[in-house]
């Protein structure tokens, strides 16, 4: 399936000066908007609806992923490959290369992810407003949870669910800057998602009047970073009281995926080193599968079922992301001083 163009960057594109592309060899590139995706897929709808012919090889970038690609206009996109490893490596790379200026760069990072049927349904797109680190904690296995215990995910340093942590790395949670975040939902609230049959057939047999069984959306909530591939209802339910835990009440996590505090963490120090402004930073997730089972299933045969949630978790994850880089890059001269108001 070709993923339709629905956007008018490339026409944009052809009237830009190419003030993103260096005048002289050697000049590092300044990218208006750098799109972080994590693997192939991701980024493929990016390569193939732009006209992305500036190839930067980047010294410890993944074999699998060694360039990054831009046009003319001020995109650029890379690809981290996937996991906490490859996204802190890869961006690590990108950030302190010499061949980038990303000093007043806007990051999207754009990929799929897991959903909470109760938040969002297959196709759907969330950006976040929280994210927090599931990995960074205690763990008993269910079998040894003592009989009072809700689960067995207690903070580092606690002696039970519910208790605060007392040490930690620092990573845990990251909340994204908030007038980025409304700007970014604004734009994109109403962009026509990608939707299939698969998907609305898989989706008829979550909860009706939820999310999870209605049409795809763009919403805000937030979103859970661990290596584990995890699934199922109960899990899901301690993964809830951790969001909720790490963020004094306020976190509500709606997407699950692998990389996005690996990747906040490289940025971070970025920031901290002066290379880049943390406050420029938004990230999109698009659902590819719902996190848990529905009822009449169990946990293992959702996790090996076939949802129908890839191709248009892909694709939206371009409409969406897209419509926010085009507007960034058609008024650069607002959006190169922050974040307009409206």
């Amino acid at each position: 399936m070709r993923i339709p163009a629905l956007f008018t960057t490339s026409v944009f594109a052809a009237s830009m000066t190419l003030a993103a592309i260096p005048a002289v060899a050697g000049e590092p590139v300044a990218p208006k908007v750098m799109v972080i995706t994590m693997f192939g897929g991701e980024a493929k709808p990016w390569l193939t609806e732009r006209k992305l012919d500036t190839k930067i090889a980047v010294p410890g970038l993944s074999r699998e992923y060694p360039e990054v690609a831009c046009d003319a206009a001020g995109l650029c996109v890379m690809t981290t490959a996937m996991g906490f490893a490859n996204a802190a490596s890869s961006v690590s790379a990108l950030v302190y290369s010499d061949k980038f200026d990303l000093k007043n760069t806007y990051f999207l990072i754009a990929g799929i992810a897991g959903v909470d049927p109760t938040d969002g349904t297959l196709g759907s797109a969330h950006w976040a407003r929280y994210a927090v680190d599931a990995g960074l904690r205690h763990e008993i296995d269910p079998r040894q949870v003592p009989a009072d215990w809700p689960n067995g995910v207690v903070a580092l340093g606690a002696k039970k669910p519910g208790e605060k942590a007392t040490w930690g790395s620092g990573t845990e949670v990251y909340q994204l800057n908030e007038p980025l975040l409304q700007r970014a939902f604004a734009l994109t609230k109403d962009t026509e998602l990608s939707d299939n049959d698969d998907s609305k057939a898989y989706r008829a047999a979550y909860k009706k009047g939820e999310p999870g069984s209605a049409a795809p959306a763009v919403s805000i909530c937030d979103t859970l970073s661990t290596d584990t591939y995890w699934h199922g209802t109960k899990i899901a339910e301690g993964m809830a009281d951790w969001v909720s835990l790490m963020t004094e009440g306020k976190g509500n996590y709606c997407t699950t995926q692998m990389e996005d505090n690996a990747t906040l963490t490289a940025l971070k120090r970025g920031g901290d080193a002066g290379l880049l402004q943390f406050d420029r930073i938004v990230v999109l997730r698009t659902a590819s599968n719902f996190d848990r089972e529905p009822e009449g299933k169990t946990a293992a045969e959702s996790l090996s079922a076939k949802s129908g949630g890839f191709m248009p978790s892909t694709v939206n994850a371009y409409r969406v992301g897209s419509k926010l880089a085009d507007a960034v890059i058609a008024d650069w001269a607002v959006w190169q001083k922050g974040v307009p108001a409206n």
